[in-house]
Formats: C-alpha cells, sequence, structure tokens
C-alpha cells in the first residue's frame, strides 16, 4: 500500500538518492589507506594498581577511579608508595577503557630501562566508568572535578621525595582531552599543576554530535575560557588527529583555535607526524606503536636533568614538540645546537664542480668531504637541493665562510633538512646564505652498508609546476596533465584553486623509467601550508599511483599560499601527473562535515509531509498517504530560501539588533560559515539526503507495523474497529500519571520509550483491527455492508458516539504512521542519555541532569490523546487549519536552528503533535 502511492519515477529518484549517499559513506567509512600502524606489546603482564581515593571522593564519585599502571618487577616495587619518577595522566574518552594506558605506559616503560632508570615516568589512568560523554554531556563537569581532585592525589603519592613533581603532564584521548582543557575553568584550579597537556583525536572545535544542551554549554564554556584568557594560558598543547582513518572524529575539529596571544599551542594530523607518517582511527590512535615512540620520545627529550621533572621553560617545550611532531631534522633533540662545527681530521676533500652530482658510498674507509663552490653557481641557479638515503643522526651537511680548498669550521645545515621515510632532504635558497662560500657534504667512514647522497642547483622555475585542479562540476569526466621530462630530483606541483573542504579529487602519477635495474622509490608529499595536515605516499616506480586530495582545514580568507604536491623523484624516470573531479570524495565530504546535520533535515521534510496530511483532512476530509504528501509537499524551495533570506538580514545592524531583542538562538548557517563549512548547494544535498531517508524510513515504519499486526492477529483473536470513539478513556490519565513520575523519578528518555511503545501498541491494534475487520467484509459482504450503513450512521452522530468507518480508520493510520516517523526519531535522539541511565543504573537510579525531562512532560499526556485519536473527531475543529500550517515555519526552524544543535530538533517537532492534540477540544 505504501509503495503504491510512489510513482516509479519517485521511486528511481529516491533510489538514486540511496545510491549517491551510499557513495558517501563508502567514502567516509571506507575510503582510505590500509592501517599501517604496528601494534604495541607488553613485554610483561600488565597490571593495574588502583589508588586509594580520600573516602569522601569516593562517596561522592563511586563510579569513578584512579589507577598506577605498570608491569612486572617494576608494578612489584612501586605496590609500595611513595613513587619517584614523572607523573603522567592518561584520560580516556568517550566509552573509553582506563587500560588504554597499556601501550604509551608500555613504551615509556622500555625507553626507560634503555637508559638504566635515569629518568622514568609513572603513567596514571582514570576510569570514568566509559561512559558516553560524547553523546551525553551531563557528566563532563563531574569528569572535570574529579580529574581536578586526582591531580592533587596524584601529587601527595611524591611528597617528601628529593625530586618531587609540582605538576603532572595529561594525555587526553578524545573527550578526555576536552576535560583536560576544562580543567583550567574550575574556579579552584591552579594552572601550575598541568606542565603539558597531548590530546590524541580530541574533539575541541565543536561536538561531533550535540544531542543536548549540556554538552554544548560545556564546550561554549571551555572554549571561551580559552579565548578570552589566552593571554594568561601558558599551557603548552598539542593536539594530534587521526586524518581520514578517523571517521568517528574528523581532523578539522581537533584543531585548536589559533589565537594570536597563544602561541603554545600546535594541532598536527598523525599522517604529518614524523617517523609516523601514517593516519589512525578514533581507537587505534591510543595504541599506533608509530605514534606511541614519537610521543614517548617528546616526553624524554622534555626533562629537565637539574629537576628530573618535564622542564617549565615554555619555550623548550614548543621547540621539543616542533621538533618530533613538525619538523624533524634527522637529528636528536638539543636544546642550543652548535651552530658552527669543526670539520678537522685526517679526511678526503674533494671538489666538486658539476651542477647535479650524486655518490654511493660503500665500505669507505676514510672520511669525505665533498666541496661545492658556490659563486658561479649563484650566477646561474637559484636553489641547491641534496638528499641522503643514510638516515643517521649525525650531521652531514655544511655550509663554508671564505673557504678555498678546505673547510676548518662550517655552519651546520643539517639542523635545516627534513626526514622523509627513506631519505633525508635539504633544500636552500642561495640568496639567503650570501656568507657561504662553499656547501660541503660529509660522507662518513662506513663498513658494510650503502647509501645514496645526490645533490643538484636548479632554478626554482624549472622545478615549480603549476597545475590548476578540475572544476567541481567537472564529476571526472575531464582531467588535467603535467609531464615531468627533466631529470630532477625534486618536483613541487602547485595545486592552484584548491582550497575548500568541499573540493576533492584523484591524482594520479604515472613513472617511467628507461634502463633501471635497481629497485627506485619516489616519494609524493601533500603540503597543505596553512594547516599541519600533510600525508605520504611512498611509490616503487615504475608504477602508476593513485592519491586522494581533499583537506581537513579550510585555507583561510587571508591566506595566500598554495597547496603543493613535492615530489622526490629519480632523474632516470619520467613522471606524469593528472588530476579530476572524485565525485564520491565530494559526496563524502559533505557526509564526513555535514552528515551529523542529516537527522534535522529528515525531521523537516517529515513535519513537511505532515503538515500536508492535516491540511488535506481540513480541505477534503480525507488524509492522504504519508508517501504521496512527502513527495508533494517535501520541496528544498520550502525551506532553504527563508534560512539564506535570515542569513543575509543578519548581515544587517538593524535585524540583528531585533533578533537579539527577540533572544533568538544564532543560526546554525552563520556557525558554519565561521568554520568555513558551507558547501555551495550542500543545503540541497542533505534536503534531498533527508528525503530520501525520510521516504525509506516511513516504508520501514509502515512495514513494521503491519508484521505486528499481523503477529497479534495470530497471537490474539482481534477485537472490532471502535464502536464509542473516546478521547480519554478510564486508564489514560492514570498511565499518564504514571508515566509523568516515571520521568521525574528515573529518567526523562525512558518515559518517553515507553511513551512511544504505548503509541506504537496502540496503532498496530488499529490496524489488525482494520485487517480483521477488512477480512470478515471479504467472508460476508452482506454483513459488511449493514455494518458500513451502522458506521455511516453513527458518523452523523455527536463526535463522542462515533463508530469508525473503514475509510477513517484507514485516514486515522495514515496520519498515524507520519506521527510514528517524527515520534521514532525523538526516541533515537533522546536514546543516548537512557543508555546513559541504563549504565550508571546501579550509581544513580535517577538520572542528573536529565535533557530530555522537560520534554518529556509535555510529550507523555500529548502522546497519550494522539494514541485515542482518530480523524473522524477532529474534521471539524476549528483549529486544525491553524495546526496544520504550523508544520511548515518549524521545518524552516529545524533547519535554521538544529542541524547545528540536534538537541534543538524535539522542540520544533513537539508544537505540532500537541497542536493535532488541542484539536480534539477545540
Amino acid at each position: 500500500m505504501f509503495l503504491h502511492s510512489v510513482n516509479l519515477w519517485n521511486l528511481a529518484f529516491y533510489a538514486l538518492m540511496v545510491f549517491m549517499a551510499t557513495l558517501g559513506l563508502w567514502d567516509v567509512f571506507f575510503g582510505f589507506e590500509e592501517n599501517k600502524c604496528s601494534m604495541s606489546y607488553m613485554f610483561e603482564y600488565p597490571e593495574y594498581q588502583k589508588i586509594e581515593l580520600p573516602k569522601k571522593l569516593a562517596k561522592r564519585y563511586p563510579a569513578y577511579e584512579l589507577y598506577l599502571y605498570g608491569e612486572g618487577s617494576y608494578a612489584e616495587e612501586h605496590k609500595s608508595l611513595p613513587l619517584t619518577g614523572i607523573p603522567v595522566l592518561f584520560l580516556p574518552g568517550n566509552a573509553g577503557s582506563y587500560k588504554q594506558v597499556r601501550s604509551i605506559g608500555s613504551i615509556a616503560l622500555r625507553k626507560a630501562e634503555d637508559i638504566d632508570f635515569k629518568y622514568h615516568f609513572d603513567f596514571f589512568s582514570v576510569n570514568f566508568n566509559e561512559e558516553l560523554v560524547a553523546l551525553y554531556g551531563g557528566s563532563l563537569q563531574k569528569q572535570t572535578k574529579f580529574v581536578h581532585e586526582c591531580i592533587k592525589t596524584i601529587l601527595k603519592l611524591y611528597k617528601g621525595q628529593e625530586f618531587a613533581p609540582k605538576s603532572v603532564a595529561i594525555i587526553g584521548h578524545s573527550m578526555g582531552g576536552l576535560v583536560a582543557r576544562a580543567l583550567l575553568t574550575l574556579k579552584n584550579f591552579k594552572q601550575d599543576l598541568i606542565n603539558l597537556l597531548i590530546t590524541q583525536a580530541t574533539p575541541h572545535v565543536a561536538p561531533v554530535m550535540p544531542l543536548d544542551r549540556f554538552i554544548t554549554d560545556f564546550y561554549m564554556t571551555v572554549n571561551s575560557y580559552w579565548i578570552l584568557n589566552a593571554r594568561h594560558i601558558n599551557l603548552t598543547t598539542l593536539s594530534v588527529a587521526g586524518g581520514f582513518r578517523d571517521y568517528q572524529v574528523r581532523s578539522g575539529l581537533t584543531f585548536l583555535p589559533k589565537l594570536s596571544h597563544h602561541t603554545s599551542a600546535l594541532s598536527v594530523v598523525s599522517s604529518a607526524v614524523p617517523k609516523t607518517w601514517v593516519s589512525t582511527d578514533h581507537l587505534s590512535i591510543v595504541w599506533c606503536k608509530q605514534l606511541q615512540l614519537t610521543t614517548i620520545r617528546a616526553f624524554f627529550d622534555l626533562i629537565d636533568a637539574d629537576t628530573k621533572q618535564i622542564t617549565q621553560n615554555p619555550k623548550k617545550k614548543l621547540s621539543v614538540l616542533n621538533h618530533h611532531f613538525i619538523r624533524h631534522p634527522a637529528k636528536h633533540f638539543e636544546e642550543n645546537p652548535a651552530i658552527i662545527s669543526d670539520l678537522t681530521g685526517t679526511s678526503m676533500w674533494v671538489p666538486v664542480k658539476v651542477s647535479k652530482w650524486t655518490y654511493v658510498a660503500y665500505n669507505e674507509s676514510d672520511k669525505i668531504y665533498f666541496t661545492f663552490p658556490l659563486a658561479n653557481h649563484r650566477k646561474i641557479y637559484t636553489h641547491v637541493y641534496c638528499q641522503s638515503t643514510m638516515l643517521d643522526t649525525n650531521s652531514w651537511i655544511f655550509g663554508c665562510i671564505n673557504s678555498t680548498s678546505m673547510c676548518r669550521q662550517g655552519v651546520d645545515l643539517s639542523w635545516k633538512a627534513e626526514l622523509l621515510p627513506t631519505i633525508k632532504s635539504l633544500t636552500l635558497r642561495l640568496q639567503d646564505y650570501p656568507s657561504l662560500s662553499h656547501l660541503v657534504v660529509y660522507v662518513p667512514s662506513i663498513h658494510g652498508s650503502k647509501f645514496v647522497v645526490d645533490c643538484e642547483f636548479f632554478k626554482k622555475e624549472t622545478r615549480s609546476i603549476q597545475l590548476p585542479v578540475t572544476h567541481l562540476f567537472s564529476f571526472g569526466l575531464s582531467s588535467r596533465k603535467v609531464i615531468l621530462n627533466t631529470s630532477g630530483l625534486f618536483y613541487n606541483i602547485e595545486l592552484l584553486n584548491f582550497g575548500q573542504i568541499y573540493q576533492a579529487f584523484k591524482i594520479n602519477v604515472v613513472s617511467k623509467c628507461s634502463g633501471v635495474k635497481e629497485e627506485i622509490t619516489s616519494i609524493y608529499k601533500l603540503h597543505i601550508p596553512w594547516s599541519y595536515e600533510d600525508s605520504l605516499t611512498i611509490a616503487q616506480v615504475p608504477s602508476s599511483t593513485e592519491i586522494s586530495l581533499k583537506l581537513h582545514i579550510a585555507q583561510p580568507e587571508n591566506d595566500s599560499h598554495v597547496a603543493l604536491l613535492k615530489m622526490y623523484t629519480s632523474s632516470d624516470c619520467q613522471y606524469e601527473v593528472t588530476v579530476k573531479t572524485s565525485f564520491s570524495q565530494i559526496l563524502g565530504q559533505v557526509v564526513r562535515f555535514h552528515g551529523g546535520a542529516l537527522p534535522a533535515y529528515v525531521i523537516s521534510s517529515i513535519l513537511l509531509a505532515y503538515g500536508g496530511q492535516l491540511y488535506s483532512l481540513f480541505s477534503t476530509g480525507h488524509c492522504l498517504e504519508y508517501a504521496t504528501m512527502l513527495d508533494k509537499e517535501a520541496k528544498p524551495y520550502k525551506v532553504d530560501p527563508f534560512v539564506i533570506m535570515i542569513k543575509f538580514l543578519l548581515g544587517y545592524k538593524w535585524f540583528k539588533e531585533i533578533w537579539d531583542v527577540l533572544l533568538l538562538p544564532e543560526l546554525d548557517a552563520i556557525f558554519l560559515t565561521s568554520q568555513s563549512m558551507c558547501f555551495p548547494l550542500v543545503s540541497l544535498i542533505l534536503f534531498l539526503f533527508g528525503t530520501c531517508t525520510a521516504y525509506w524510513g516511513g516504508l520501514l515504519s509502515s512495514t513494521s507495523v503491519r508484521l505486528l499486526s499481523s503477529l497479534w492477529l495470530a497471537l490474539k483473536r482481534p477485537s472490532e474497529l471502535p464502536k464509542d470513539i473516546k478521547m480519554i478513556s478510564p486508564d489514560l490519565p492514570f498511565l499518564t500519571i504514571v508515566l509523568i513520575i516515571v520521568s521525574w523519578t528515573t529518567c526523562g528518555a525512558f518515559a518517553i520509550l515507553l511513551t512511544y511503545l504505548y503509541y506504537v501498541f496502540k496503532i498496530v491494534h488499529l490496524q489488525a483491527s482494520l485487517t480483521s475487520f477488512k477480512n470478515s467484509q471479504t467472508v460476508n459482504p452482506k454483513h459488511s455492508r449493514r455494518s458500513e450503513k451502522k458506521s455511516n450512521h453513527h458518523k452523523d452522530s455527536a463526535v463522542h458516539h462515533l463508530r469508525l468507518s473503514v475509510s477513517d480508520a484507514e485516514d486515522s493510520l495514515r496520519m498515524h504512521s507520519t506521527v510514528i516517523n517524527l515520534l521514532t526519531w525523538i526516541v533515537l535522539l533522546s536514546m543516548p542519555s537512557l543508555i546513559y541511565w541504563l549504565k550508571n543504573l546501579r550509581y544513580y537510579f535517577k538520572l542528573n541532569p536529565d535533557p530530555c525531562k522537560p520534554l518529556a512532560f509535555i510529550l507523555i499526556p500529548t502522546m497519550a490523546i494522539l494514541g485515542n485519536t482518530y480523524t473522524v473527531s477532529i474534521k471539524s475543529s476549528k483549529l486544525l487549519k491553524t495546526t496544520s500550517q504550523f508544520p511548515l515555519p518549524l521545518a524552516v526552524g529545524v533547519i535554521a536552528f538544529g542541524s547545528a544543535h540536534l538537541y534543538r530538533v524535539p522542540c520544533f517537532v513537539f508544537i505540532p503533535l500537541l497542536l493535532h492534540a488541542l484539536c480534539n477540544f477545540m
């Protein structure tokens, strides 16, 4: 019956929308590189020693605990406190376990063993009972206060020690990182208690799914405090994102706001972290061996030799983090590196006068210095590029001042080099070093190992090639291509007109080599200059390599940099670079950045269909099918133009003043614009996806009701259609009061779920009665006609004596099916707080704070009345016309105020439901 109300063209359209949505979802969930993280294993059995908290604290937070991580002998030695190491506190995130500390704790322990425990770290972890704080924000403040108490408890464990710490370092995963930042907002919190904060896949900018006002209020409090107090916050903070593999928290949300006064904050994607170079998913970022090794190296470099604790010097902390997480020069970190190096000893000095030079070192017995005179090269070339496949940490390239054949001292240029997976490279602009007379490349004496050193002088314009990206609406049917014919080692492909998050492309690099027998490796680095989200691709040439080109952060308006494809190539190969638009990845970007707003668009479409049904009931006396009204009423032009118009008018001061006087919240479209998230046509795409979801959701709910009614008929003898329509049955007030008490004493979402089940039961019962009546019509048509005449006679009587006819029952079912669709989404949006309450039922019988309680108080009596409402009883209502007009402005309101704040959506849904219920009385 549901499918019959939709023509084939509409059905094909909805199927196309499903296909497009599937493409976008596939790109988000599967369209990324394979997991290249190495698993970090424990060498000994991990142990978690519970730290005893003060009784008052344990009573106040019965669900939370504090643990100390250990392994083997270390765990045995530290069972008898106090401790002697450097405290680090790990905070798990949404549904995270305190045991996730084991990866980084174990690696830190191995590192301490390597240096004979000259320094070591004590890793603590908080058990938050795996709470769903990303979906229910009511416990975030409680977690923050508990962490404050844990820090004070941890520091007491070191009292009386020679090098007792006065602060702790914090590693926060997911929402744990936000809780750590929230510590600074506490009234009695001293900022000096934290010396370093590292967050992993933490959504700092905004919540992933703002399903209640508590989580949005918490975000506003934290971010406002950090912005307003930027001058006074000296906490060095590093945020690490997972990249495209992390589909739970997109990397754009993890970037800390760039504040002019707060310069001690860094944000980076794991694919850009030196020696890591991999994308991580939301969980693997905790155990990814490459990333945890980088983190532990940074921790040990942060230790102050005098205090045997993490340094208090903010400049050193920032330089260490830059060294390990931003740009690694293939050297061990030094706080004050020696710029001038002595180049003495019994070494060979070999002058090189050619512009391009390669040296293969193998079993060298003597040190060799190769010198490149710069005077003549400066006249012809602008840059020099050198690379070495020997990845040791020794200095390897120098600049000589006023030298002829031998250089006694040189400027160590190795600190300006960059470490890549298979080479360390250096590019110098000759104009920046006018005092250098020679470039010196050092080859040490080696035994058994082989490596290659290459250098070349070049003009910048010969190695910088512009490649404009294809247009967004080319849909991959056209492409642009460049061919690298010259025999260079390094190229910069400038990707013009690329800087928006809705752009997505596929780059194909085809390499062809001539006369090469050995395996050659090329590196393709996608460099985004306005954020640290670079990614590397390693290719064995000759080959054809495909690279995805899309962004986590849009290019700022005042930024003129160009995205680059840096190609570290072989001089024996020819490279062909092709770029074309990827339609599936564009859809993936829409889903990635706006997928959370889809429920708002679905509900907006259902509201429009609901309004159409109410109006058809008012105008014709019959309620049309949900699918028919969805096709007729759910049109983007009924919603989007109003939102665009409001956004435009808010640009005028007088309209903004009126807006503020009415105490209206900020338009979601303005919020999204501030985050550079307004795609062209994105609202249209989401509306089409929303309508498609509303259609298939209606089909599912209609089918479910029919199946349940069939089951009802199979299990129980069906009753007849109601002979006497009563809006308020004797048991209705009692049921309403019970559900309101349940909502007040337990959880609002639980009461809403019970109300929903009651409503579904009523509709299933009505469907079963109608089916039974139709079956009896088929068996005994004469009796059916008499029943129909009786029902028609009763229709002319007073409302409270009405008997339902078949057509009235069918109309009522159509209306109820739409209401069920709306209620289903309300239940889904309230589900996180219900799950949270069920999980913590052994600690708290009453959910506090409860985001759904106010909604439950209104929804329970409304749905109780609607469950007993039939179309025949509201046809003559004076309020029906007004009720049918309300869903349209409410559908606009859902998009205007609920697409980025989902917790507001139910507020727009209950209004037409309430008016619908009131039609019984007016």
